[in-house]
């Protein structure tokens, strides 16, 4: 495996940790994946920083949920330190394509940027 393979697998695996619901619901686990100054561009429209996503999602991700479902992962290192990713989710029957930016830091590959954009199966 090559440095750039070892970058990219390291992102795929924090992004579908953070997909994950027991994840999602902890404060401790989500912020352990996201970058000090972690911003996104939600689905919604909606800006959001690390507090606020954190906050949002550890008071709306209920216990039992399935983990969202993702497909089209893909990834390419851009510098030794930052990783993008695309990816594909559905989240019963939500559906948005995704576009994650994850940076190295001295704590490991962490969430610097999001964005969702919604689109119908019609718009694939």
């Amino acid at each position: 495996m090559t440095e750039h393979d070892s970058a990219v697998k390291a992102a795929i695996e924090g992004e579908l940790r953070l997909l994950a619901p027991d994840v999602r619901r902890s404060p401790e686990l989500l912020g352990a994946l996201l970058h000090p100054d972690f911003h996104e561009f939600g689905a919604s429209g909606r800006h959001w920083d690390r507090a606020s996503i954190i906050a949002s999602l550890a008071a709306t991700s209920e216990p039992g949920a399935r983990p969202i479902g993702t497909s089209r992962m893909k990834g390419v290192q851009l510098a030794p330190d930052l990783v993008h990713l695309t990816f594909d989710t559905d989240n019963n029957g939500r559906r948005a394509h995704r576009s994650s930016l994850w940076r190295l830091t001295h704590r490991g590959w962490l969430l610097y940027f999001h964005q969702a954009t919604p689109f119908s199966s019609d718009a694939e």
